[in-house]
């Protein structure tokens, strides 16, 4: 089966306003639409050729007029056809990496992760036997054949369910490309931990997997501590914490059914039932009463949604994660640590730092970092794209 949309005509040619070559070169797939000199009509998802300044090629990519991304780059290599031959050349090096890095106690990860793997848009999760896709766009979902890739997978891998997940907003429904719907949450490992994945009504496809290597970190700091999961979702870092010889665990989420599962993982793990306390709560009211009744934990974990989904929620994602992190750091016991998260693109290192640094100055301690991590190797970004690299997990000692 193919795995390109057919094109309803030849490429597209667009020149740009701005001069963007080098950026270009270095790796960045990305040109919105200030940077084009005019936008032709042309159908969503359109191949296209991308001149530079003085007319030369440059790039090829996929074509949105609709949109402010309006060119997303597939080769910067002059005459590259974006053809089949290039589409399974890109899913089969994505795959390699995969299959070279990942050790057989992981069956859940990331297969395709868009611009970081040179396929646009594309994004795919596998968890064991099922795989989800997603398309991050109307023009890659017109760009990308996804029975086509469904396909694809399923030979690489053999899986045998592929469920797309539609975005939300985009207008159509997430269904079943191939097997049947899965009717109850698939079971996958991580790093030998045993999981599942709601991959129907979940969150992101499911799981968030792009937290992996940092909830072994956690594992291998939690032996004899007390331990706080903000943002729990379904328990990730508090099954590692579990498993990692933590004295105590509290998991805090919102919503009831996640809660449920984190316990269904801590009993699927083996621990103890009384190991683990699952807190049906909102995180910042939980943090509020913890601190009027002076409550502390040795190791908290605070990984929130994103506070900051465009650029002009900044301020207010600024002012959300200075309180939650100075709540966070009122409840960290003396000498204890802290793994303050952002998932906010749109909130960089520098200045997720800076709201650390001010959280510690606001509970009167001071705080040292002890690490820095980020994405695991199965979520590439371009080097020089930095806004793809969203994920900051700052490890804190707070005296």
């Amino acid at each position: 089966m193919p795995l390109l949309r057919p094109a309803a005509a030849p490429p597209v040619s667009l020149q740009l306003a701005k001069n963007l070559a080098r950026t270009l070169r270095r790796g960045h797939p990305w040109v919105f639409a200030d940077a084009l000199r005019e936008l032709p009509p042309a159908p969503v998802g359109s191949p296209a050729l991308l001149l530079d300044l003085r007319g030369a090629e440059l790039a090829r990519g996929i074509y949105d007029a609709q949109n402010t991304l309006a060119f997303r780059v597939c080769s910067i290599v002059p005459g590259v056809a974006l053809d089949e031959g290039w589409a399974r050349r890109r899913l089969e090096k994505a795959l390699a990496i995969r299959q070279s890095l990942l050790g057989w106690e992981t069956t859940g990860f990331r297969l395709f992760n868009g611009e970081g793997d040179g396929v646009p848009g594309l994004v795919c999760d596998v968890y064991a036997g099922t795989a989800v896709l997603r398309m991050d766009g109307l023009g890659p979902e017109a760009f990308w054949d996804t029975a086509g890739v469904a396909d694809w997978v399923a030979g690489a891998l053999g899986v045998t369910t592929v469920w797309e997940r539609k975005r939300r907003g985009s207008g159509g429904e997430s269904h079943v490309l191939i097997g049947t719907p899965p009717e109850a949450p698939v079971a996958f490992t991580e790093n030998g931990v045993r999981f599942t994945a709601d991959v129907v009504q979940g969150q992101k496809t499911g799981f968030f997997l792009d937290q992996r290597e940092n909830r072994e970190r956690v594992r291998s700091l939690a032996m004899g501590r007390r331990v706080l999961n903000l943002f729990g979702y379904t328990g990730g870092f508090s099954i590692y914490a579990g498993l990692g010889g933590a004295a105590q665990v509290t998991t805090v989420d919102v919503s009831k059914a996640a809660i449920e599962a984190a316990g269904l993982h801590w009993k699927m793990n083996g621990l103890p039932r009384a190991g683990h306390e699952g807190v049906e709560a909102d995180a910042f009211e939980f943090l509020e009463q913890a601190v009027r009744e002076g409550r502390t934990w040795e190791l908290v974990v605070s990984d929130p949604p994103s506070f900051a989904p465009n650029k002009e929620s900044v301020p207010a994602a600024r002012r959300g994660y200075r309180r939650l992190l100075t709540a966070c750091a009122n409840v960290t016991a003396p000498d204890g640590l802290l793994c303050a998260c952002s998932c906010s693109s749109h909130v960089d290192l520098p200045m997720f730092l800076d709201l650390c640094e001010q959280a510690a100055e606001n509970v009167g301690r001071r705080a040292a970092i002890l690490e820095m991590r980020g994405q695991p190797f199965d979520h590439p970004t371009p080097l020089a794209m930095p806004e793809f690299r969203y994920l900051k997990f700052v490890l804190l000692r707070i005296e």
